[in-house]
């Protein structure tokens, strides 16, 4: 088996492992420019949902309703959260899909010098009531992250504040702000958001 195979067998394996967390990146004039396949299976729930529980309506390719109304949301907090660190303790949230296997979107951006046209949105997509499944084993050998800072890691995931962050790992949010910037140093990061799209890429 050749490296490159092995490579693609190996993300396959890691993307089987996230079931149930997707993320989608999007350039401000709403082009997709990436999606993993969790996402691409949650959309397909969604869209399915939002048309009355059948997928035949839904074209190939079509963002659902619930992820374009979030991702315009995130546009409008563009023109005034300007700055990466506006949207450190900042993201707009929708629950969608199905009432008996909702659907969490986490949405943040990631604002550019040259203005909001050229900013980037990024969209978490969650199953509530699956545990969130984020393959942080991988990331931690990655990115030589401690047991302490993949704590911080699994918890920023699930959108969780340094207050909220600190709490459950009884530790000041000082600490958590100390970790978090190890964290953003590993992965060569600037952003809590820009840390989740290094681990989801891993």
């Amino acid at each position: 088996m050749t490296e490159a195979v092995k490579g693609i067998d190996q993300t396959d394996a890691l993307a089987d492992q996230r079931a149930g967390s997707g993320i989608v990146v999007l350039s401000a004039s709403m082009q997709l420019l990436h999606m993993n396949r969790q996402a691409a299976e949650l959309a397909k729930k969604i869209t399915a949902v939002e048309h009355g529980g059948t997928t035949t309506i839904s074209a190939h390719g079509v963002l659902p309703t619930a992820l374009t109304e979030l991702c315009a949301e995130i546009i409008k907090a563009l023109h005034i959260r300007t700055e990466a660190k506006d949207w450190e303790q900042f993201e707009l949230k929708r629950v969608t899909g199905d009432p008996n296997q909702p659907i969490l979107l986490r949405g943040f951006g990631l604002p550019d010098r040259g203005g909001v046209q050229n900013a980037r949105l990024v969209v978490t997509m969650e199953e509530l009531g699956r545990k969130q499944n984020l393959n942080t084993e991988h990331a931690r050998e990655r990115f030589q992250l401690t047991n302490r800072e993949q704590s911080v890691v699994e918890h920023l995931a699930k959108g969780w504040t340094n207050k909220e962050i600190a709490n459950a790992l009884q530790i000041t949010e000082q600490t958590v702000k100390e970790h978090i910037k190890h964290i953003m140093r590993k992965t060569n990061a600037t952003t809590r958001t820009g840390i989740l799209v290094q681990i989801f890429n891993s």
